[in-house]
């Protein structure tokens, strides 16, 4: 009887060691005898010990730190730079034959290509350009790993160091834009104010009386302020005559005159 417990006991064993269950987002690239046979999952598979060999494969989207590049801009600046990449398995077969491991290859192409995009990229456009970068990275990253079985959904360029000399010319650059601007709002609002001090000054002159009420209005402003000015108003009128004296001399030094 002992033998016969011995038997069941090891035949149960390799039941329990064939059965094997797959979650929903895992699948099981089966090889019988060393070659390809089918890709299975998910759920409860039969994998048989000894001729059938199981390699799990997750579906997940995997989000992958691209470590910091040193990167020399087309423009010779010298910047640090690090991005996330997220792809996801499409094709367990190709992930498993054709590549030995594709997180590590993976890996390596988004350092390589980085290197390779931002290189040929100014400074300007690097900071800037933020989201056309990203879909070039995007694109040139997926067409590489496309025979693997990956499928890049996203790059993201995250953080860009500068040098500390560039961080102050660039300070300097965005203060001197801000001044220029100041500059240019401040003479537009002064070319304004000219165009409408001379409206006003057109309209004052073709109704004479509008002066007077304005000379009015300002004495009224001046003695609600408290202050020790003392002033004298006078009637425009009382300076008329000397106005057409000074004209009436200055026509009869004409030498053109009768």
């Amino acid at each position: 009887m002992q033998p016969v417990y011995f038997a069941l006991i090891l035949l149960l064993m390799i039941v329990f060691s064939a059965i094997k269950i797959l979650r929903e987002y895992e699948r099981g690239v089966i090889f019988l005898l060393g070659k390809f046979y089918k890709v299975k999952g998910p759920g409860i598979i039969i994998v048989i010990p000894g001729v059938q060999k199981m390699v799990k494969v997750s579906l997940r989207t995997v989000v992958m730190d691209v470590p910091p590049q040193d990167i020399i801009t087309k423009d010779n600046v010298t910047v640090k730079v690090n991005a996330v990449v997220y792809f996801r398995v499409i094709d367990p077969r190709k992930a498993i034959i054709e590549v030995e491991d594709f997180l590590y290859a993976t890996s390596q192409i988004c350092q390589t290509t980085l290197r390779s995009i931002l290189g040929q990229s100014q400074l300007d456009d690097l900071l800037s350009n933020r989201e056309e970068i990203n879909n070039h990275l995007q694109k040139v990253i997926d067409d590489q790993t496309e025979p693997w079985g990956i499928k890049v959904a996203n790059v993201e360029v995250k953080n860009v160091d500068l040098p500390q000399e560039m961080q102050r010319a660039l300070a300097k650059q965005a203060e001197a834009e801000r001044e220029r601007r100041a500059k240019v709002i401040h003479s537009l609002g002064e070319f304004e104010a000219a165009a409408k001090i001379g409206d006003a000054a057109d309209i004052i002159n073709q109704h004479p009386p509008a002066l007077q009420l304005r000379f009015l209005q300002t004495m009224l402003d001046i003695s609600v302020d408290k202050t020790t000015t003392t002033f004298f108003p006078l009637p425009i009128e009382l300076f008329g005559p000397f106005l057409k004296g000074n004209d009436s001399k200055g026509n009869n030094n004409n030498p053109g005159s009768a």
